[in-house]
């Protein structure tokens, strides 16, 4: 791992049940394992941090780092006097503030994963893909419904249980937490939007600052990933407001009163749903490369809009979703202005769309929604 070579701290941050505890685990298997959810060990890590970890001279894996605060700054004491790299891994939900005590206490330290659920390639390499892309949709990425026998419904109704239950009355006191759940569901109707913050706060009974408060709490727990606006003008006036994706399709889903797979085949999201998943596909492969995002999307205000901008460098790349399963002509609408506006004809740009064929037309490549992984872009180690 890329930043265990260069950090003596790495931490691991990510939703619940994205599978932090097991990637730490595989990842450096000869490493002691402590949890801190453990009543008797957080005990320990409280009263006496400094003999807690001289008992791990070549460090450990600390789950759950964010229960015990204070061990930071002890943290911060010890790497500074041994600083070898990949000492310690630290996992934990952002929510609960473990970022906080790493730019607090470990700023300059720590080299930081940020691990959202499956990515299609992870379940292509265990032959877990599904064949039906509206199955994918419904069934979403998280690990758990790929290694148990247990129906997506069930699960979500208990994952969103724990969240608002557990971590939700942690982060902010809601006083009826019927507001709260009415709130992420609006949100989910929302996937793939812009963000429109008065009209979400109107729709709920809310005010306008609670409903930026609580889409700073759904964001910070990875339950959502605000896309922001590309700056780059060309002459036009752009759009500030960034764009709403839940980080897993099958939570959107669920929270749309979506109950079985068939459903999605003629739902009104069914666009929004796919381009969620493929904007999360981006995010998740910047992420498990331990980067920070590099996406964008583009509109202008006559309506103009590319889905999807990847900046690397000086160059922007350009991809637009379709989840129809015949390439219509009016799909590369978009990606012809585009390039005239910026300038970029002769570049390469992308159409991901729901069918099977992968296609070329110009300089535009359409790629089946399966072979994706094609065009993420993937650094060296």
């Amino acid at each position: 791992m890329r930043l265990a070579r260069g950090f003596p701290i790495v931490a691991i941050t990510g939703p619940r049940q994205a599978g932090k505890t097991t990637l730490a685990k595989m990842a450096f298997p000869d490493k002691p394992y402590l949890s801190l959810e453990d009543p008797d060990m957080r005990s320990l890590a409280e009263s006496d941090p400094r003999g807690l970890l001289s008992r791990f001279p070549k460090g450990a894996v600390l789950d759950e780092a964010q229960r015990t605060p204070q061990l930071f700054s002890y943290l911060q004491t010890h790497v500074d006097a041994d600083a070898r790299p990949g000492k310690f891994v630290l996992t934990g939900s952002q929510q609960f503030g473990l970022l906080s005590g790493i730019s607090q206490s470990l700023a300059g330290r720590v080299g930081l994963v940020q691990l959202l659920p499956f990515s299609m390639g992870e379940l292509i390499g265990a032959k877990r893909l599904t064949g039906e892309l509206d199955e994918l949709l419904f069934r979403g990425q998280y690990p758990p419904l790929y290694d148990r026998d247990v129906r997506p419904g069930d699960w979500f109704a208990g994952y969103m249980t724990t969240y608002i239950e557990r971590d939700v009355r942690q982060l902010i006191n809601v006083r009826d937490l019927s507001f709260f759940q009415r709130f992420v569901k609006m949100c989910a109707a929302r996937t793939g939007q812009l963000l429109n913050l008065s009209s979400l706060a109107s729709d709920c009974g809310i005010t306008h600052n609670t409903a930026s408060s609580w889409i700073s709490v759904l964001e910070a727990s990875y339950i959502i990933h605000l896309l922001r606006p590309h700056y780059r003008n060309f002459n036009k006036r752009l759009i500030k407001a960034p764009k709403l994706y839940f980080c897993d399709t099958g939570l959107a889903a669920w929270l749309m009163g979506i109950r079985e797979p068939e459903q999605i085949s003629f739902h009104a999201q069914r666009g929004a749903l796919f381009e969620t998943l493929v904007v999360t596909e981006f995010l998740k492969a910047r992420f498990n490369q331990g980067f920070q995002s590099n996406l964008f999307f583009w509109r202008d205000s006559k309506g103009l809009e590319i889905d999807l901008v990847l900046e690397e460098g000086d160059e922007l790349k350009p991809i637009e979703i379709k989840a129809g399963q015949t390439v219509a002509p009016d799909f590369f609408n978009g990606l012809k202005k585009w390039a005239a506006l910026s300038n970029t004809s002769g570049r390469p740009a992308w159409l991901v769309y729901g069918g099977e064929r992968e296609l070329s037309s110009g300089d535009i490549t359409t790629i089946p929604w399966k072979k994706l992984s094609r065009i993420i872009p993937v650094a060296s180690s």
